[in-house]
């Protein structure tokens, strides 16, 4: 088990969080039993654990027990419309498992629907109860391991209305005909999503904290399973 590079930290083993935002994956990854170092390209003064404000491309390849990356998504993304520009990030999905993939150790990527990635897992908030009595977490997102992970898991039901959480601000619609677009406050939203740190556009671009705590159980199994991996040459 390493230490990590920021407080010194050695009781558990240490992640590293690539293009972290305000740590939504990181808060999960906690709950799993990590210590979790975000590092990304913009302050995050929330950020849950330690944070190293530095651009995923150039952080350490050596020093962690594992190692979770989530490019940005905007290349990759279903629905392209004028309002939600390509932002040219699209190489960075397959630059970041290049890294990952040189540490040598067990290793997490995450993206949306129909990125360019091998999903493993495919999770959403249904899985996990994420819901109050009016509205429920829609949330797909992939991940793709570094131990081809596999898991039987129940479809998706998606028997609420659905809270659509972006950076502008979540929101529903109203039933048809008319389909109105109804704006949802931010403390609903944040409940909904298990996230209370964040601000309404760091909300948006999160991931909720339930999907890498469950994941995380299994990627901490690959740590302890291989406590002597080391970084490739």
């Amino acid at each position: 088990m390493t230490a990590c590079p920021v407080c010194g930290d050695a009781s558990r083993p240490v992640l590293a969080d690539w293009c972290s935002g305000a740590g939504g994956c990181a808060r999960g990854y906690q709950m799993a039993g990590f210590h979790v170092v975000g590092y990304d390209i913009k302050p995050q003064p929330r950020y849950p654990g330690c944070f190293v404000n530095q651009d995923a491309m150039a952080a350490p390849l050596t020093g962690y027990d594992a190692y979770h990356a989530s490019p940005p998504c905007s290349d990759h993304l279903r629905a392209r419309t004028p309002v939600m520009p390509l932002h040219g990030t699209g190489w960075l999905l397959a630059a970041c498992r290049e890294r990952l993939e040189a540490t040598g150790r067990p290793w997490v990527i995450e993206c949306v629907p129909g990125a360019p990635m091998r999903a493993d897992y495919q999770l959403c908030g249904c899985l996990y109860g994420l819901r109050n009595e009016r509205f429920m977490i829609i949330r797909e997102r992939w991940f793709e391991t570094s131990w081809h992970g596999f898991t039987l898991r129940a479809p998706c039901v998606h028997d609420q209305q659905a809270a659509v959480v972006l950076t502008g601000g979540p929101w529903y619609r109203t039933p048809r005909p008319d389909r109105h677009k109804r704006y949802i406050d931010h403390a609903t939203a944040s409940a909904l999503m298990g996230i209370t740190w964040m601000t309404r556009r760091e909300l948006g671009n999160a991931i909720p904290p339930a999907y890498t705590a469950d994941l995380g159980a299994d990627l901490m199994a690959q740590v302890v399973a291989n406590p002597d991996m080391e970084a490739a040459s």
